[in-house]
């Protein structure tokens, strides 16, 4: 049984649940205490990470001992997972970084994830740093 904040609405074309809505606030602590905040209002999901530091590290995997081989790319795109499953769902997830948003998955009118001028400044700047 889910719970009351959950609400299922199926469409009668598919199998899939669809208009998921959910209303929450969690905060979650990362490893070095770092906050990642997640709202979510409808069908509408905000996930906040408190800077590109932190986003790269959550991104890039556990760590790899010197000399072993590099891992292969995977073959399907995870951001288009992502943002496959969260149109299946019906939700729309916006993942901001500092506030700011970096990537929106889920939208109804697109095939791909939309992917923000912040998002492309924010990974060149963590180059530098």
């Amino acid at each position: 049984m889910l719970p009351q904040s959950f609400r299922l609405c199926p469409t009668p074309t598919t199998r899939v649940a669809r208009g998921l809505e959910v209303d929450a606030r969690l905060v979650l602590t990362w490893p070095g205490g770092h906050e990642l905040q997640l709202a979510a209002s409808g069908s509408y999901l905000i996930l906040n990470i408190p800077s590109q530091q932190v986003l790269d590290m959550i991104t890039s995997g556990p760590p790899q001992p010197p000399g072993a081989p590099k891992r292969p790319k995977p073959k399907i795109d995870p951001l288009q997972q992502l943002h496959d499953l969260a149109r299946t769902l019906g939700l729309v997830l916006d993942l901001r970084v500092a506030g700011k948003t970096h990537v929106t998955f889920g939208l109804p009118d697109r095939t791909s994830p939309k992917i923000t001028l912040n998002a492309v400044l924010g990974k060149i700047g963590s180059f530098f740093r």
